[in-house]
């Protein structure tokens, strides 16, 4: 039980003090980063020997997240106490970071297991990229991230429905009045619509645009009302990174407050 304690407690987020732990994060980062490198490099012509140190890097790799998800497997009863042995198992499986670890590394034993000519397997090779995802078990920045979505859903919810909101009326509205003019480039409203996302995220790829004075008149007031509407979200998102860090610094001061900083024993307040 100890030696299962001790590697929960290494494969878990690291504590300020277990450098144990902190080193596995970061080396688990680190081979995060290097798969990613790898996948965008298949994408690339790579010289024989360049494929068989990919080839290589890929094996050790899927080996160590393998190892890395059965011992989280075997350690999820310590991470759900409160339940059974076999419910905690199951619960942590089918957990949306275990979901994740499992896509890491599936692609790699399908082929082996499905030893006729699938061609269509290659196609899970790109699900290595969900490797990429396992980074947010190993840093408090993305979590903080992931909070500040959660604290401010609503708020993100209420402005991406305006948005969607404009951009309907917005491609209805220009149907209406390019569709005589131009009914080859407007021939529905999705056509439209596809013109109303790049106005209103101010991007202009110029490929289906207004000819008419009133197309135009609309065109811009879309564009003017998309610069402030898209900073909406972003207002929200910052402001809720400002919250979590004054909440992150309120944590600590009170932590401070005790417990004492030369012995380290907890302060009697009473």
């Amino acid at each position: 039980m100890k030696i299962k304690k001790r590697i929960f407690e290494i494969i878990q987020a690291a504590n300020p003090d277990d450098k144990a732990s902190k080193v596995f994060d970061i080396s688990l980062i680190i081979l995060i980063l290097l798969n990613v490198c790898l996948v965008i490099m298949d994408t690339f012509s790579l010289p024989q020997k360049l494929q068989g140190i990919s080839k290589y890097c890929e094996i050790v790799s899927v080996i160590i997240f393998t190892i890395e998800y059965l011992l989280r497997v075997w350690t999820a009863d310590l991470l759900y106490p409160q339940k059974k042995y076999f419910v905690s198992k199951i619960k942590y499986v089918f957990s949306f970071l275990a979901i994740i670890d499992l896509l890491a590394i599936l692609p790699f034993y399908l082929p082996l297991v499905f030893t006729i000519d699938l061609r269509v397997l290659r196609m899970l090779r790109i699900i290595r990229l969900f490797r990429v995802f396992k980074i947010n078990r190993y840093t408090n920045a993305l979590n903080s991230i992931i909070k500040v979505f959660k604290n401010k859903k609503h708020e993100l919810l209420s402005s991406v429905f305006v948005v969607l909101l404009l951009m309907t009326v917005a491609s209805v509205l220009m149907y209406s009045i390019e569709n005589s003019a131009q009914p080859e480039v407007f021939k529905n409203a999705f056509d439209a619509l596809w013109w109303a996302l790049a106005t209103l995220t101010t991007v202009g790829y110029g490929d289906i645009y207004p000819i008419t004075v009133l197309g135009k008149i609309l065109s811009s007031i879309i564009a003017i009302l998309g610069i402030g509407l898209v900073a909406v979200p972003t207002g929200i998102i910052s402001a809720g990174f400002m919250e979590e860090i004054q909440k992150e610094e309120k944590k600590d001061n009170q932590e401070s407050i005790k417990y004492c900083p030369y012995c380290g024993k907890k302060i009697n307040q009473e």
